[in-house]
């Protein structure tokens, strides 16, 4: 098939413009010359298949996507979060965000190849109550998943992962965004979550952007800031899922009372539940369980940062590894999508080159990555 070399062009193009880089920047990158690369993008010229790779590998996407004439790609979502909240996107939040859905679409190309499923999970709202639609598909979803009332969800993202959203969590410049939902047209249902939260915070983030991921994937997109507006409808019903979630209200009225709690006894509560205080005390308040001179003095405390331990970094690791791990973890790379990664090269499914692609490194770092993950770089 012979390349549609003005669609290439315009695909680069657009690639080039959505992450604010000049052809400067991209030359400096890949090592192609300026006037090369506008004559790519101009569709004059055509790439050699070495140059093909070198782009993609910048862009972050499948050389197989500038090569056809198809126009699968995100452009059309990400198009629709920069219009709406360009100002919110740094330079380097949007290198981010490509780095994020590029990571969702490896992810389904890994569970594909090695054959894991997902529950089926879907929702039906009745009524016009968007904030018992967000309570019911709470209810439901931990029905599916085995909750029973008096549980509290140890790992969500997991949870979540198991009904099909590829969540991930990415550091983010912009400190009021907790995290956006893209509807990816290749991998699906894609939430990212700003790790610059609090550990707690996160989980809450997870929760909310899979209730977008739930209710409005018909919005292609959509970004949460950590103080949501009171009068935007699907972020009330994402915050109510959330809450009732991670704190049912049928496990909130077991509770003692909460109108007697100290604020040792609440913060007690709060990290029982893996909770921010805040988020605690809104439920209790929205439970009608406490008033609310009660839950503006209890939102106010917080839960001592020694008494959380994020899941993927436990105490175990000395510092270094410690460090090693956060900065891992900051591009994006989990436990879970590491876990992948090692085993589809563990059953041949992908190359050692693949793997350290689908890592964000150099086949140097793949194998510290390895290491820190208690993986194997070679293939048995």
């Amino acid at each position: 098939m012979k390349i549609d070399l003005k669609s290439l062009g315009v695909k680069v193009a657009k690639y080039r413009a959505q992450l604010e880089e000049s052809v400067e920047e991209v030359s400096t990158a890949t090592g192609i010359e300026q006037s090369r690369l506008t004559a790519i993008e101009n569709g004059s010229q055509e790439p050699t298949g070495d140059e093909v790779l070198i782009i993609a590998d910048h862009f972050r996407c499948d050389f197989k996507f500038f090569l056809s004439n198809e126009s699968l790609a995100p452009f059309q979502q990400t198009t629709t979060l920069y219009r709406a909240h360009g100002r919110d996107f740094t330079k380097n939040d949007r290198r981010a965000l490509q780095d994020f859905l590029y990571l969702c679409e490896t992810e389904a190309f890994l569970m594909e190849k090695l054959g894991r499923s997902r529950k089926n999970f879907s929702f039906t709202p009745e009524g016009d109550k968007v904030k018992k639609h967000g309570a019911d598909a709470a209810v439901a979803l931990r029905s599916l998943l085995g909750y029973p009332d008096h549980a509290v969800p140890i790992d969500i993202y997991d949870d979540f992962r198991s009904i099909g959203i590829h969540v991930f969590r990415r550091k983010l410049g912009n400190s009021k965004i907790s995290g956006l939902f893209i509807m990816h047209p290749v991998a699906g249902k894609c939430a990212l979550i700003n790790i610059n939260e609090d550990i707690y915070r996160q989980r809450f983030s997870a929760a909310h952007e899979a209730a977008h991921a739930i209710f409005d994937s018909d919005q292609l997109a959509s970004v949460s800031f950590v103080r949501v507006d009171d009068n935007d409808q699907l972020e009330v019903r994402a915050n109510r899922f959330a809450s009732c979630y991670l704190m049912p209200p049928a496990f909130l009225a077991r509770l003692p009372d909460p109108k007697h709690w100290d604020d040792d006894v609440f913060v007690k509560w709060a990290n029982k539940l893996r909770v921010s205080c805040e988020a605690l005390a809104y439920a209790l308040k929205s439970a009608r369980l406490i008033d609310w001179g009660k839950c503006k003095h209890f939102r106010s405390l917080r839960v001592p940062h020694e008494l959380k331990v994020d899941p993927e970094v436990p105490a175990s690791l000395s510092a270094t590894q410690r460090q090693r791990k956060e900065h891992f973890l900051n591009l994006g790379l989990s436990e879970f999508y590491v876990s992948l990664c090692f085993e589809a090269l563990k059953q041949g499914k992908i190359s050692v080159g693949r793997l350290a692609e689908a890592l964000l490194s150099t086949e140097v770092e793949a194998a510290e990555i390895a290491m820190l993950y208690g993986s194997a770089l070679h293939v048995d």
